[in-house]
C-alpha cells in the first residue's frame, strides 16, 4: 500500500504544484532595471481583499502566465495598507500614511485613478521606459491577462 501511495504521489505531484509568479520589491525593480530593462506589472492589493485572494491564486496556477510574466516583465506585488516603508519610485518619496490605527501608503493613491478610495486590486503596467501602458483596477482573470501582456509585448 505505501509503495501504491508514494507511486500515485511522484505521478500526481507535478500537477498539483503551482508555478509561482517571481516577485519583486520596489528596491530589487531598481536594482534590476539596471542590469536589464523590462517592463513592469504593479499589482496592488490588500491582506483583507477576497477578490485578491482568490485572483493570486488563480492567476499563479496558470503555467502559461506566470512563464510569460517571469520571463517578460518585472512584477511588484505591492500590499497597499502594509508596508510601511519609504519608496523611491520616478524621482519622487512616497511614504506610509498612518490613519488611527491603520493606514495606506502615498504610492498607492498617486497610482490610483481613484484619490479617495482606491480599487482593490489594482494592476499598473509600465512600459521599459517606466511610462504608464495600462491601467486596471479590479480582478484580472489569467485569459485577459495573457492577453494584455501579449499586446504590450508586441509593441
Amino acid at each position: 500500500m505505501k509503495i501504491i501511495t508514494l507511486f500515485l504521489f511522484l505521478i500526481l505531484a507535478p500537477s498539483l504544484c503551482f508555478s509561482q509568479i517571481k516577485t519583486f520589491t520596489f528596491s530589487d525593480w531598481k536594482i534590476q532595471q539596471k542590469e536589464k530593462v523590462k517592463p513592469t506589472i504593479i499589482h496592488i492589493y490588500t491582506d483583507w481583499c477576497a477578490v485578491c485572494k482568490i485572483e493570486s491564486f488563480q492567476l499563479n496556477k496558470d503555467k502559461e502566465l506566470v512563464e510569460i510574466i517571469n520571463g517578460n516583465f518585472y512584477f511588484i506585488n505591492f500590499e497597499a495598507e502594509k508596508t510601511k516603508h519609504k519608496i523611491v519610485f520616478q524621482g519622487r518619496e512616497f511614504n506610509y500614511l498612518l490613519n488611527g490605527n491603520s493606514g495606506i501608503h502615498e504610492l498607492v493613491l498617486a497610482l490610483s485613478k481613484n484619490k479617495n478610495q482606491p480599487v482593490y486590486p489594482l494592476w499598473i503596467i509600465l512600459n521599459e521606459n517606466q511610462e504608464l501602458v495600462y491601467y486596471y483596477g479590479g480582478q484580472f482573470k489569467a485569459n485577459d491577462l495573457k492577453e494584455k501582456l501579449n499586446e504590450i509585448l508586441k509593441f
